[in-house]
């Protein structure tokens, strides 16, 4: 079957402003994050790419303007079930104010369980990206062969549950993911189980170095290092 190359969007003026963005219309990628966008095609280009599959918010879609410039004629198509969560309530607040609802602590413990106000579910987020992903694998594979690649550019939350899926961890795991702004997630299906070949890798290990401590990502890290996982995927590095 084939292989997927998740990619997360790039860095977002959200991430930058610490707010959990969800569905929240006008969030686009920041300088750093179009910087990011434009290498990618780069980072790409030994990949026979059979197709293109995007969120519909726009930050993904930018995040793979500089990819389809670079390789005119691949088929883009747009997946709902693999936009971000629907936080409800929680979206556009900042994640500083979150962190003291008592829901936080069922999201970062027993995720399984965790409904957001006015939204949706964690195991339903999951359960509609993997029924993405099945469904697109067959397609792809049907129309391009069984060595077919294919990416598909999503969010934190979304690739992380993907990324337990795959592994065949529960969903109340999936917090020990991490994946960082425009990252590289490739996952190859085959007819008895996947296999997990990178996860989130950006090419760049200066986002293991101490932050700066003014940073969204020294928050982003003193929050990993406090136990909690940063909901929505975090800033990265800067």
């Amino acid at each position: 079957m084939a292989t997927l190359i998740l990619v997360r969007h790039g860095r977002s003026t959200a991430n930058t402003a610490g707010l959990l963005a969800g569905w929240t219309p006008g969030v686009t990628l920041d300088e750093h994050g179009a910087g990011q966008a434009a290498a990618l095609p780069g980072r790409l280009a030994g990949l026979p790419l059979a197709a293109a599959v995007t969120s519909p918010l726009e930050r993904c879609r930018q995040t793979l303007e500089p990819l389809l410039a670079a390789r005119p004629g691949l088929p883009l198509h747009t997946d709902e079930r693999i936009g971000e969560c629907h936080y409800g309530d929680w979206s556009g607040r900042k994640l500083a104010e979150l962190a003291d609802d008592p829901l936080m602590k069922i999201v970062q413990q027993h995720p399984s369980a965790a409904a957001f106000p006015g939204g949706e579910s964690l195991r339903a987020m999951q359960a509609r990206a993997v029924d993405a992903v099945r469904d697109w694998n067959g397609r792809i594979t049907e129309e391009h062969g069984a060595d077919a690649v294919y990416l598909m550019c999503s969010h934190g939350d979304i690739i992380k549950s993907l990324v337990a899926d795959a592994l065949g961890m529960h969903l109340d795991l999936f917090q020990r993911v991490h994946v960082d702004p425009c990252s590289v997630t490739a996952i190859r299906y085959t007819p008895t189980r996947p296999f997990l070949l990178r996860l989130g890798d950006t090419g760049d290990f200066g986002s293991l170095a101490p932050r700066q401590p003014d940073s969204a990502a020294a928050a982003d890290q003193a929050t990993e290092d406090g136990g909690n996982a940063v909901v929505g995927g975090g800033a990265g590095a800067a």
